[in-house]
Parts: C-alpha cells; structure tokens; sequence
C-alpha cells in the first residue's frame, strides 16, 4: 500500500531527542535529577556505614530488645524499669501524643476565642486581647514553660496541706492534679460502645439536619437533639446493666495522693504553655480570616435580621475557613513538634526517651535520631492529611 500524497512520513525516534525535543526533555531531566539524588543518597549512606564500622559501631536497631532501666514517671500504659527500649520508646511517643492532642484542642478554643474577642467592640476588651497576642507572640516558648512551671510548683500547696481535710474528687498539689479514673466492671465497654454509637448518630443526624435545611428551609434544633442523642443512650445502657462503671477518688496516703489519675505538674506546665503560646498565634489566623470576608456580608446578614452571634457563626466563620484552616495546619504541626521542649520540665516525650536516655545508654545516637525524625515526619504528615481532608471539605466550591 502507498503512502497518500503529502502526508509527512512518521519520525522516528532518535537519542539526541531527550535533550532537543521539548515532549522528552522534562521527562529527561526529571529521570537524571532523580538518579544524582538517588545517588547521592545511597553516598551519604554508605559513607555513614562505612564510618560507624571505622569506629567501631554497626548499623543495628537490636538494642530496642535490651532492658531500658530507668524509670519514666508520667505514663499512659503500664510499664517499669525492666522492659525494653523500645517499650519505653512507645510510653515516650505516647506521652507526646497526648500532650500534642490536649494542647491542639485546647489551643484552638483560645485561638479562636481570643480571634474573636480582639475584634471586639469594646475597647478594653479588645486591648485585653491585643495584650495576650502580642505578649506570647513575643516571648520564646521555652521561658513560658518555664515560668507555668514555677507557677504551678510555687503557687499550689503540697500534698500534706491536705491531711485531714476532705478533698473531694479533684485535687491541685504542687505535684499535679489528682481526678477520679474510671474503673470497669463487667458491662462497662458496653457502655462506651454505645457512647461511641451515640456520637456517630450526632454525625449522621446533624449531615441529615443540613439536607432538610438546604431542602426545605426548616432549621430543627440540632443542639438538643444532638445533646439527647449524646447522653440519653449511654445512661439507659449504664443503669440497666447495674452501673457497671465507677470512679476511683485520690486519697491521701502518707506523703501523697494514691489512686485516680495524676496529671503531673510538668504534663500541665507544657500543656499551659503551648496552648496559650499556639493560641496566640491562632487568634491572630482567625482575625485575619474574619477580616477577609466583605463586610457586606455582615450587613446583608443584619438586614435579614439575624444577630450578631448567628451572622458569625453562619455567614462569616464559615467562609473564613478557607483562610483560617492552610495556616491553622502548620500551628498544629508546630505544637506538636514543640512539645520536644518537654524535657526542660522532666516530661519524658519521645525526645526524652528515645532521644535522650535511651541514645545516651546504647551510644545509638544514629538510629535512635533517625527513629525519632521518623516518629515525627510521620505525625506530622498524618496532621497534614487530616486537615487538608478537613479544608477540602469546607472549602467553597466555585461555579
């Protein structure tokens, strides 16, 4: 068969086209920029192993298996001196776990709060606000835990202040607070389970609650009925099956609290501190994402008469989002990441254990640094997925 008249001839592919050819040569430079890295990488590795052998030390992660021996005081799981480094390494990665999750949560109501407030109309109000912001803003974190950390050891009295005296169920000692801890009997995670339920039926139901709104115009009120959703449950469940779960109370023993949960003095110093220091920085996010909204929004909002409490929490919050929650991300990366400061107040974190006692028993200070860089790039970019899954969800979706 013949070749029409006037059609090209295909071209075929030649070598010098990977780096003359514009639909080869990002592909190219891409694939030899990859190979330099790759390269280089394996260089800085090999010169690494080939270093520790000089000196002595192997490339190995078997000193996870020996026994730790030394104690850490602040715990979630049971564990003592006897287990092993890498028991102690989880104790520390779920100690910072903990504080990284009280602190987010408790950073974002002051945030917002403290947002909020600084565009107050009353003046002493906001100034208040302007004051906070700009004084934790301004000071290193490290002295703000330091100085919580005093106020909590100098300012609350000490467990014998206590001695013949009813205390209750909660108690403040220079030592940490005391509560009460649940204890479970037979039917108690029944109970939860439907707790857990209960909070899945709010979802669902708050998710059908918008439709109808979004459908018909009609607001049911969703606070009430999510409040009985939440608790009526769980309490049926919880006297029907006898009250199986009770509360341990602190009781004063000797020289100090026994039972219930004991939040140290340093979980609260650091907890304190990177709130008020994180939620400083977000009230400044949420003014600037409030700021952002056209203020025609809000006058169009006072002339369908709604109140000023409903046009923020219905047409301004909402659309600030989409500016509040990209930089609200990188404070809850850099909580989370600060809460290494830890061990300036003898909390034991994942930097205090694996880090610290334990790179400095074994003289694993390679593995143990890379463990930990790993622990960390991995939280962080769980927090990263979650909340790009979060402002994905609320952002506004254009036409």
């Amino acid at each position: 068969m013949s070749i029409a008249a006037g059609t090209p001839p295909k071209e075929t592919f030649r070598i010098d086209m990977l780096w003359t050819d514009e639909r080869y040569r990002s592909l190219f430079i891409q694939a030899i920029a990859m190979m330099l890295l790759m390269l280089g990488f394996a260089w800085l590795v090999s010169n690494t192993i080939n270093n520790l052998s000089a000196l002595g030390k192997d490339f190995d992660f078997g000193f996870l298996s020996e026994p730790a021996s030394y104690d850490i005081n602040q715990r979630l799981i049971e564990y003592n001196s006897r287990d092993t480094h890498a028991r102690a390494a989880l104790v520390g990665i779920l100690n910072t776990l903990l504080v990284a999750f009280l602190g987010c949560i408790t950073a974002t109501f002051i945030g917002v709060a403290a947002g909020v407030l600084r565009l107050s109309k009353n003046w002493l109000v906001a100034r208040l606000m302007s004051v906070f912001v700009e004084g934790f803003r301004n000071v290193p974190l490290l002295l703000w835990i330091l100085l919580v950390m005093a106020a909590v050891t100098e300012t609350l009295p000490q467990p014998r202040a206590f001695r013949g005296e009813e205390t209750g169920a909660f108690v403040a000692t220079n030592r940490g607070i005391y509560t009460p801890a649940p204890v479970f009997e037979d039917g108690g995670w029944t109970v939860v389970a439907v707790f857990i339920a209960s909070i899945i039926g709010i979802i669902v139901f708050r998710k059908w609650a918008a439709m109808k709104q979004a459908a018909t115009g009609e607001q049911l009120p969703v606070l009430w009925i999510s409040l009985g959703i939440l608790f009526v449950p769980a309490t049926l469940v919880y006297f029907i099956l006898g009250m199986p779960i009770r509360l341990e109370y602190p009781t004063l023993q000797g020289f100090n609290f026994q039972g219930g949960i004991h939040l140290r003095n340093s979980l609260l110093a650091l907890w304190i501190a990177l709130s008020l220091y994180t939620g400083a920085f977000i009230a400044e996010i949420v003014r600037a994402g409030i700021l952002s909204v056209s203020h025609g929004q809000t006058e169009a909002a006072y002339a369908l008469g709604l109140r000023p409490n409903r046009t923020m929490n219905l047409v301004i919050l909402p659309q600030a989002l989409r500016v509040i929650v990209p930089p609200l991300i990188s404070q809850y990366l850099n909580l989370t990441k600060n809460s290494s400061l830890a061990i300036a107040v003898g909390y034991m974190d994942a930097t205090g254990t694996l880090g610290g006692i334990t790179l400095n028993q074994t003289g694993r200070e390679m593995e143990c640094v890379l463990l930990l860089m790993a622990f960390y790039l991995a939280v962080s970019l769980t927090i990263s997925a979650l909340m790009n899954l979060y402002n994905s969800r609320v952002k506004l979706v254009e036409r």
